[in-house]
C-alpha cells in the first residue's frame, strides 16, 4: 500500500474507525477473516490468524474460519453468515439473513459495523492481491491457502 500514500492513509483511517466499532475484537476478526478468505488474500489470512491466536481464539474457530466452514460458536457463525450475505448481496441482505443475525443477539448497528469491516478489508485484500504483497517472515507460521 506504500506505493499510494492516499490508499495507505485511507486504509489506516478506516481501520482505526473499524477497531472502535461495537463489535468486540474476536467478532471483528471473524468479519476480517471471512472477507480475507472470500477474497483469497494470503497475507490477510495469515495476519488475522495470528491476531485471533493472540486474542485466545480456539483452534477450532480459527480452522473453521480459514476453511470457510460453519463456526463452532452459534453467535459467531451468525456473524460469519451475515458477513457473507453482505458480500454476496452487495449489502442488500435478504430479510431472513438480517433476521437471523438479529436473532443471534446482534443489533442493527452491528450490521452497519459489518459493512464497515467489509469495506475496510476489501481495500486491504484487493490491494494485497493486486500488488502480490509478500508474507512477512513472522507470519510464515500462520500461512496457508485461503479457502475462497
Amino acid at each position: 500500500m506504500a506505493e499510494s500514500p492516499e490508499l495507505l492513509k485511507g486504509f489506516l483511517t478506516v481501520n482505526g474507525v473499524f477497531e472502535d466499532c461495537a463489535l468486540d475484537p474476536v467478532e471483528r476478526e471473524v468479519v476480517v477473516l471471512t472477507v480475507a478468505t472470500r477474497n483469497e488474500c494470503h497475507l490477510c489470512v495469515a495476519m488475522h490468524t495470528a491476531t485471533l491466536t493472540r486474542h485466545g481464539a480456539t483452534p477450532g474457530l480459527i480452522e473453521a474460519l480459514r476453511a470457510g466452514t460453519p463456526l463452532p460458536d452459534a453467535r459467531l457463525e451468525a456473524l460469519r453468515r451475515f458477513t457473507l450475505a453482505v458480500l454476496d448481496h452487495r449489502g442488500a441482505v435478504p430479510e431472513e439473513g438480517t433476521h437471523a443475525f438479529l436473532a443471534a443477539g446482534y443489533q442493527p448497528r452491528h450490521a452497519l459495523d459489518v459493512v464497515l469491516g467489509v469495506g475496510t478489508y476489501t481495500i486491504s485484500t484487493f490491494a494485497n492481491r493486486l500488488t502480490g504483497a509478500p508474507l512477512d517472515p513472522p507470519l510464515a507460521a500462520y500461512a496457508g491457502e485461503p479457502a475462497g
